[in-house]
């Protein structure tokens, strides 16, 4: 979990970020130089990724991309499986265990069965056994895979989060930078997540001059689109209405393990203003503990109206954790999250993606 950290802090830090920052120059000079060397496959490759830890809405604008290729492309999501206990290759199921492949592939496995989702640190060792398991692949999509240069993608998108200005950011543990803000260059898009849904122009101008990109880059902003409420359980009882949370006063439990819950708490606000919300660190596994301090915060609630929210990321994870117990899974909900693009210029967005994968997919097989 990532807090903003004080200034006096921030200070003792900074001789460790130096010696993480000469780590990063070296290892980017190697590459630079032809040192180090990425490859490139013969058929189209994209990139999302970030320059912070965690928090820019990764996983949402990948189950975009995958939205927007999958009915007229054979398409596969490779992801290191961040936090999987496993090692190696897998392919990842709807039944596939979060501790074997990870809570965000699990995520995309579930919402889309029919396309190919696997996990591997090494992501060219993962390309080739992907391309191995599906036959015909036309495209690949890399998740979290900005700073993975042993692939060279077609196309990498680079996701900076609104509220978080990268050249307001120090590099790690200073700050929660992974690498120099210049390496932004390496970006052939790059989109502001999470927007205000009515941004003005003007803070759009601010945000282009200080990001200063090249002029073959492309900027895009987005912002986060909440659905309803949905079962996370087959037992869950339909969702209340929202008259009838608004006359019995309802409480919700918003239980959270992600970077930045506060978007939620907002949405959720709309919903009802009687929220508790328990926070856990990123990618959390919820033990024992948790869902004992799960409970007791349930219980808290009286006996009025009640549901419990929380994330699609971790509905993925409360869905393998046991002990919760029948009244808890009854009433669990996740929210659905959408990316939508600011402005409508997801239409620009789309046939830039669209086009490159058109004009470079492979029709026979690719391994």
């Amino acid at each position: 979990m990532q807090y903003p950290l004080q200034p006096a802090l921030k200070v003792l830090l900074s001789p460790l970020s130096a010696i993480y920052g000469t780590g990063v120059l070296l290892r980017n000079t190697c590459f630079r130089w032809g040192i180090f060397r990425g490859r490139e496959f013969p058929f189209p490759v994209i990139s999302v990724g970030n320059i912070t830890v965690g928090g820019t809405g990764k996983t949402p604008h990948v189950e975009y991309l995958v939205s927007l290729l999958r009915e007229r492309f054979s398409l596969a999501v490779l992801s290191r499986g961040y936090k999987r206990k496993s090692r190696g290759f897998a392919v990842v199921s709807t039944e596939s265990h979060v501790d074997e492949v990870g809570d965000e592939p699990l995520q995309i496995k579930r919402k889309y069965p029919d396309v190919a989702v696997a996990v591997d640190g090494n992501r060219v060792r993962g390309i080739e056994k992907l391309c191995r398991y599906s036959g015909r692949m036309q495209a690949v999509l890399l998740d979290d895979a900005f700073q993975h240069r042993w692939v060279r993608p077609g196309i990498s998108i680079l996701l900076t989060d609104y509220s978080r200005p990268l050249k307001d950011d120090m590099l790690l543990p200073a700050g929660s930078l992974r690498e120099f803000v210049s390496a932004k260059k390496r970006a052939t898009i790059v989109i502001v997540t999470k927007c205000p849904p009515d941004m003005k122009p003007i803070d759009r101008r601010i945000i282009m001059t200080d990001l200063n990109l090249f002029p073959w880059q492309a900027l895009f902003f987005t912002t986060f689109s909440y659905g309803d409420p949905q079962p996370v359980f087959s037992e869950t009882v339909p969702f209340p209405e929202r008259e009838k949370i608004r006359s019995e006063k309802a409480g919700i439990l918003m239980v959270t393990g992600i970077v930045s819950p506060r978007p939620l708490r907002k949405h959720l606000r709309s919903i009802s203003p009687m929220i508790s919300q328990l926070r856990f660190p990123d990618h959390h596994r919820f033990g024992e503990r948790d869902v004992a301090r799960i409970k007791d915060a349930w219980n808290s609630l009286g006996n009025n109206l009640r549901m419990l929210i929380t994330t699609e990321k971790d509905a993925a994870r409360l869905r393998q954790t046991p002990g919760l117990g029948d009244e808890l899974k009854r009433n669990m909900y996740y929210v659905p999250v959408t990316v939508r693009f600011i402005d409508d210029n997801g239409e620009t967005f789309n046939k830039k993606i669209i086009d490159y994968v058109g004009k470079n997919k492979r029709d026979h097989i690719l391994c």
